[in-house]
């Protein structure tokens, strides 16, 4: 089986984000819609017929137009892959796909009529049929089909929006062939990087059927406890392990006309859940949804920006909104004091405030539910966790989380209440466990452990550790052994920021790879691969006025990625998510980089009052002058883009935005699959290291010189003029376009890649010793958000 050819049938918001992912994939896409029943205003200006081929596709070309401006795709170019057409003209070439998901309205009577007269006559043997519903049955579909084609049916769920949400409900019917869905799984996984959770064919699945549930219980504890809407987003965000989106946010995301009609259909399904009644949202919520207050998509729904920027929220007792409060619990305060999801639900829940009563209600009910949908929606309580991970962004799934709070203490402190506890519940003292280093879940049915199933070829950094793989470790970062002679460097301080630990272990990495192996993975599994250098140290310095200091670590980040750059064995850096500042810095002097597709990196010191010192400026500077230097070209205008990249620190929306802005180069590849992102690299390493040849400096290097500078500055000086840069910014771009340019010297005058980190670090420590960089550096240490001083 291979599909390299699919048809997504529906072009609405889902349809056409999800032919955009499969364009990500590499896939050649078929978009297809209805023909449009009438013409709209523009084409009747135009002179345009109903028979007219842009009128008759307009609908898919719209839905992919602003599957395109929603950056569904991670090009824009990638969308040339995308063929739209309709249903009335196009049926026939779905004969020539290998998938087709269909996409359209979720209403059974729709999708059946569609499937049996548009899709099944114009279907090739062996072609994969998938729906895309988001609770509709899949078997009462698969009935309506012909006995061949229910072989190859099944439903592939895709969460909102498609590129960026990991999960991917699949779900067989009766008839499914066990080949067919494994090899799906596989494929979804391994090409589209989704998160495979395997469900069973009943209303809203898995994460829709707890994470609706959560929030219809959540509105019903906010009235009894007489609550605002804002106050419970307050609890039911990070502070309990979930999306920073939390509730109300969540729904005004989806949509809170989308909301109302998802938990209507769920409580006209689960007809025997005695929990059946939770699913009916309170009036209000029809109210506002009567009243167009929708959420994100009208701008105004439980939550409404006002004209100064202040978020106002819905005030359900008056119908109108009120000005933020933001609401202060000593739960949520203790909340923020500790260091992991687990720890922070435990010190909520443990308060004598409303936010801990509502926190402890609502999870409460939400995990108790959980537990006694096993194994109505799945077999196993690994798929449930890693459906609301995935699916919803909780940082912990529901049975993580009631190990958490600890599963005796859960139950005793639920019965306390007079809430009936599941027995199956009562027979676990915790739901995961690890033999030695393999992880196992408690199985609710069979009352005993099993171990989690790990996708083949996965490298999981913490199975390692249990297997005492760890060769050194500090308290920022830890040296890993792969096996095959491969190490790797992962880093785990917050937010994985780059500090003086972080240096050391990168010197070792290197240093026992060239020694003892055959090459060296800098990577981790954290939330991003890291979010630059430690600032707090250098705001620390320079309070105390100790540049010294300032120059010592700077110095000391320098001579570590030079080591890395002209390391004797391959090192491939492993970047995903945020990769800012040091971190993207780490990756450029890398031998070789394998990038998860979702990687944001960027060189952004400027918005601290900075440049890159530690090798990236000098970086920006040798890679404008590479494409110029054979054909004895002029570099400016390859010297501009990647100045104005630092200057407006620019970062990536995706990962092969890099190859554009020189931060990816030909050979370095760029993965979809999470899971597979530190064995990707690994292999590249492997790869590498027969044939690898050392880099040696460059000796021949020519510095752009003082005119090219100039023309740098009149960049920024314009962008001033023009109000999209502050005067201390221009400044700082000058220092960045002094350093790209070799200083104050003529055009082709000999430098040597040092003689470019002496002029980095130089001008850093000028702008150490400003006012308006430190008020920068403790401003982002404080918000999280630049100063445009």
């Amino acid at each position: 089986m291979q599909i390299k050819r699919a048809a997504v049938l529906g072009s609405g918001v889902m349809g056409s984000t999800i032919a955009a992912h499969l364009a990500n994939a590499g896939l050649e896409v078929l978009l297809l819609d209805i023909v449009p029943a009438e013409l709209n205003a523009e084409e009747q200006a135009k002179g345009l017929t109903l028979e007219s081929p842009a009128v008759r596709n307009r609908i898919a070309a719209s839905g992919l137009e602003s599957a395109v401006k929603g950056r569904g795709v991670y090009l824009k170019e990638y969308a040339k892959q995308i063929t739209v057409g309709n249903f009335e003209d196009d049926m026939a070439k779905i004969g020539a796909c290998d998938w087709i998901v269909e996409v359209v309205v979720e209403n059974m009577v729709i999708k059946k009529k569609l499937l049996t007269e548009k899709v099944v006559p114009n279907l090739s043997a062996g072609t994969i049929l998938t729906t895309n519903t988001s609770g509709l049955s899949a078997n009462e579909m698969a009935e309506v089909l012909p006995e061949e084609v229910r072989r190859n049916f099944l439903v592939t769920h895709f969460f909102n929006p498609p590129r960026y949400m990991r999960l991917l409900e699949l779900v067989p019917t009766r008839h499914t062939d066990p080949a067919v869905f494994d090899f799906m799984a596989g494929f979804c996984s391994r090409r589209l990087g989704k998160g495979i959770v395997y469900g069973k064919d009943t209303p809203n699945f898995i994460a829709n059927r707890i994470g609706v549930f959560g929030i219809c219980n959540a509105v019903r504890h906010m009235l009894d406890l007489g609550m605002t809407v804002e106050e419970i987003d307050a609890v039911s965000g990070p502070a309990t392990a979930r999306a920073g989106s939390a509730t109300f946010r969540t729904c005004d995301l989806v949509g809170n006309d989308t909301m109302v009609k998802v938990a209507d259909n769920t409580h006209g399904l689960v007809v025997n859940d005695a929990d059946r009644d939770t699913f009916m949202l309170p009036e209000f919520v029809r109210d506002m949804v009567a009243k167009g207050l929708l959420g994100n998509k009208t701008k105004q729904g439980f939550f409404k920006k006002q004209k100064d920027g202040a978020i106002w929220f819905y005030d359900h007792t008056t119908g109108d909104y009120a000005e933020p409060r933001k609401p202060q619990f000593a739960s949520l305060a203790a909340a923020k004091k500790c260091s992991g999801p687990s720890e922070k639900i435990k010190a909520v829940i443990s308060g004598d405030d409303m936010a801990a009563t509502f926190a402890w209600r609502n999870l409460r009910d939400i995990l108790l539910y959980t537990v006694k949908l096993i194994p109505e929606i799945a077999d196993d309580i690994v798929n449930v966790d890693n459906g609301m991970k995935w699916g919803f962004s909780w940082e912990l799934g529901p049975f993580e989380m009631l190990d958490a709070i600890g599963v005796a203490d859960f139950v005793k402190r639920a019965e306390a209440d007079g809430i009936p506890v599941p027995a199956a519940l009562k027979q676990v003292e915790k739901f995961y466990t690890y033999d030695g280093a393999v992880k196992h879940a408690w199985d609710l049915e069979a009352g005993e452990y099993r171990p989690v199933p790990v996708k083949a070829g996965q490298i999981s950094l913490d199975t390692l550790k249990r297997s005492g793989k760890v060769l050194e470790s500090n308290s920022e970062a830890s040296l890993y052994d792969l096996g095959d002679g491969v190490y790797c460097v992962e880093f785990h301080s917050k937010m994985n920021a780059i500090g003086l630990d972080t240096i050391a272990m990168i010197n070792k990495g290197v240093e026992i790879a060239e020694q003892q192996g055959v090459g060296l993975v800098i990577g981790n599994h954290g939330k991003a691969f890291s979010a630059g250098a430690n600032l707090a140290l250098f705001a620390d310095a320079i309070r105390s006025g100790q540049l010294e200091r300032v120059d010592e670590l700077v110095r000391e980040f320098q001579n570590a990625l030079m080591r890395v750059k002209y390391a004797a064995v391959p090192v491939v850096a492993a970047p995903f998510g945020m990769t800012l500042g040091g971190g993207c810095e780490v990756v450029l002097h890398s031998s070789a980089v394998t990038a998860h597709a979702e990687t944001y990196m960027g060189l952004v010191e400027i918005g601290v009052g900075l440049l890159p010192a530690g090798g990236g400026t000098k970086e920006m500077a040798l890679r404008a002058m590479e494409p110029a230097a054979p054909y004895r070209a002029d570099a400016q205008p390859y010297m501009t883009k990647l100045f104005m990249n630092i200057a407006t620190a620019k970062v990536s929306g995706a990962a092969p935005e890099l190859y554009d802005m020189a931060m990816l180069r030909p050979g370095d590849t760029v993965t979809m699959d999470m899971d597979n992102l530190i064995s990707d690299a690994k292999n590249k390493v492997l790869a590498l290291a027969d044939t690898f040849r050392p880099r040696r400096p460059d000796d021949s290097l020519k510095a752009a010189g003082r005119s090219v500078a100039a023309a740098l500055k009149s960049q920024v000086w314009n962008m001033m003029a023009g109000g999209f840069a502050t005067e201390y910014e221009v400044e700082i771009a000058g220092c960045i376009a002094d350093v790209m340019t070799g200083g104050d010297v003529p055009a082709g005058t000999p430098i040597t890649e040092q003689y470019l980190l002496d002029l980095e670090r130089a001008a850093f420590l000028r702008l150490c010793g400003k006012p308006k960089t430190l008020e920068r550096i403790e401003h982002m240490l404080k918000t999280g958000k630049a100063l445009r001083n």
